[in-house]
């Protein structure tokens, strides 16, 4: 489907790639270009990650993952992005074998990252991606960011849970910062096993998009390349669900 919001070639590349295999891959410079934005906004809105706080949450007694949660409302078309009111997060075990099954409660997301003019950007052009594969007009979007440290003595699990989906419409993970890690390589799968692509997101601005209903994803741990340093993986995922 062609649209006055899919005519800019990234955003006519996912359409096609989602409403096909299901998975894609959008580099930093696309989605840069796309949603109007540079390097000097990356830089601020990476600032946002060092305010995430630690899950309490891993059964498998993980010490690595930090984030925050959060949700809005979103009607593409109008460009109307709401905020909704905090709430804890749940999955049934069934989607998340490790971690579901219990309301989580998170600390809420920040006013200055809900008020960062990229978030918006990139939250709008994103909806209106998938509202031309699908035709879905208005979108619950739930927003996880988050940092995964690693360290000598405890490997990062971005992916705890193994290969897996979320239960949402669209999936995305969009890369944030990598700080002197290894690893972390995202592979998209079908649902019968057949490997899609994999990718290293490595820039901030890397973009892989899936179609939840149809495919699995998983990513590889990260460990620090110099044990003697602070290292993480930061990462916002965001999850589109058809109202």
């Amino acid at each position: 489907m062609t649209t006055a919001a899919t005519r800019h070639p990234a955003a006519g590349e996912a359409v096609n790639a989602l409403a096909g295999p299901g998975g894609h891959l959008m580099p930093s410079a696309r989605l840069s270009a796309l949603a109007g934005v540079g390097a000097t906004d990356w830089a601020r809105f990476a600032a946002h990650w060092d305010e995430l706080t630690l899950d309490t949450y891993m059964a498998d007694g993980g010490t690595y993952r930090y984030r925050r949660y959060g949700q809005f409302e979103l009607d593409p078309a109008a460009g109307d992005l709401t905020l909704l009111p905090h709430t804890p997060y749940r999955q049934e075990s069934d989607v998340n074998p490790l971690n579901g099954g219990i309301e989580r409660v998170f600390d809420p997301l920040t006013e200055s990252f809900t008020g960062d003019p990229l978030l918006r950007s990139v939250l709008v052009e994103l909806g209106r991606i998938f509202t031309a594969v699908d035709g879905t007009a208005s979108w619950n979007v739930k927003l996880h960011p988050y940092r995964i440290s690693a360290s000598a003595d405890q490997q990062g699990q971005p992916a705890p849970e193994g290969r897996h989906r979320d239960g949402v419409t669209f999936i995305t993970s969009l890369l944030i910062g990598r700080r002197n890690v290894t690893g972390g390589e995202s592979g998209v799968y079908t649902d019968a096993g057949e490997h899609l692509l994999t990718v290293t997101l490595s820039e901030p601005g890397d973009l892989l998009l899936g179609d939840d209903r149809r495919t699995l994803h998983s990513v590889t741990p990260v460990r620090p390349v110099d044990p003697e340093l602070a290292a993480h993986r930061d990462v916002l995922v965001i999850a589109y669900t058809a109202r």
